[in-house]
C-alpha cells in the first residue's frame, strides 16, 4: 500500500510540473522590461519569450508578435526552445510508460516489469525537470549579465520575468516526482526479493519403491581365476620348453 501511495504521489507531482513547463514554454513572459530610476514614467512595456514578443501599453492594449524566422533568432534562443521542447516530450514519455508500470493500472499484472516501467517513468520525469532547470538557469544568467552591463543601453535592459520562476517551481516539481517513483519502485523491488529469500523450499521427491535403483555389477566368482597360465606356470609344472623346440 505504501508503495502504491508513493506512486501516486510522485506521478500527480510529474504531471504538475509536466503541466507547468508546458505554460512556461508558451508564456512570452521571460524577459520583461527594466523600469530604472524614479523619474521615468514608462508608457509601454515589452516582454520576450520563446516564441513572440509582446508589448503592453498603458491604455490597457496588449499586443504580440511572433518570431517568423528561426535562423534569424540568437543561438542561446534556439538552444532554449530545443531544451524545453525535449523537456516536454520527456515529460509526456515519461507519464505513459508510469502509468503503464504502476500497481493501480490493469497492464501487465503480476509481471515483473512492472517496477522497471515506474523506474524508468521516474527517469523521464528527472531528465524533464533537469532540462527546464538548465534552461531557465541559463536564461537568467543572461539576463543578470545584460542588466550589470555598462556598456549596454538603459532601455536594451531587461529582469527576469515570471515565466522564468515558473519554470523553476515546475522543474522542482518534475525533478520531485521523479525520485518520489524512483524510490517507490526501488521499495517494491526490494519487497519482492524478500518475499522470494523468505519462501520455504520444496521438500525432495519421496524414494520411489516401485523401481528401485539396479545393483552394481559385481563379476562373477567363478571368472575370477579363469585365466591362461603363464610361462612360468608351465615350467612349475614339470614342463619345459626346452624340451619341445
Amino acid at each position: 500500500m505504501a508503495s502504491m501511495a508513493g506512486q501516486l504521489l510522485g506521478f500527480f507531482l510529474g504531471l504538475l510540473g509536466f503541466a507547468g513547463t508546458i505554460v512556461t514554454t508558451l508564456l512570452p513572459h521571460w524577459r520583461s522590461t527594466a523600469y530604472m530610476g524614479s523619474n521615468i514614467m514608462t508608457a509601454t512595456a515589452y516582454m520576450k519569450g520563446l516564441w513572440m514578443e509582446c508589448a503592453w501599453h498603458s491604455t490597457g492594449i496588449y499586443q504580440c508578435e511572433l518570431y517568423r524566422s528561426l535562423l534569424a533568432l540568437p543561438p542561446d534562443l534556439q538552444a532554449a526552445r530545443a531544451l524545453m521542447v525535449l523537456s516536454c516530450i520527456s515529460s509526456v514519455l515519461a507519464s505513459l510508460v508510469a502509468v503503464m508500470g504502476m500497481k493501480c493500472t490493469h497492464f501487465a499484472q503480476r509481471s515483473v516489469v512492472k517496477s522497471p516501467l515506474v523506474l524508468i517513468g521516474g527517469v523521464g520525469f528527472l531528465c524533464a525537470g533537469l532540462l527546464c532547470l538548465v534552461t531557465v538557469s541559463w536564461t537568467t544568467n543572461d539576463v543578470i549579465m545584460d542588466f550589470y552591463d555598462p556598456f549596454l543601453l538603459s532601455g536594451m535592459k531587461y529582469e527576469i520575468g515570471l515565466a522564468v520562476y515558473l519554470g523553476y517551481a515546475s522543474s522542482f516539481l518534475s525533478v520531485t516526482g521523479g525520485l518520489v517513483l524512483c524510490w517507490s519502485s526501488r521499495e517494491r523491488s526490494q519487497g519482492r526479493l524478500r518475499a522470494q529469500t523468505h519462501q520455504p523450499s520444496a521438500p525432495p521427491p519421496p524414494f520411489n519403491n516401485l523401481n528401485p535403483p539396479a545393483p552394481l555389477y559385481r563379476p562373477p566368482e567363478a571368472l575370477k581365476d579363469n585365466h591362461a597360465p603363464s610361462l612360468c606356470s608351465l615350467s612349475s609344472s614339470g614342463y619345459r620348453l626346452n624340451n619341445y623346440v
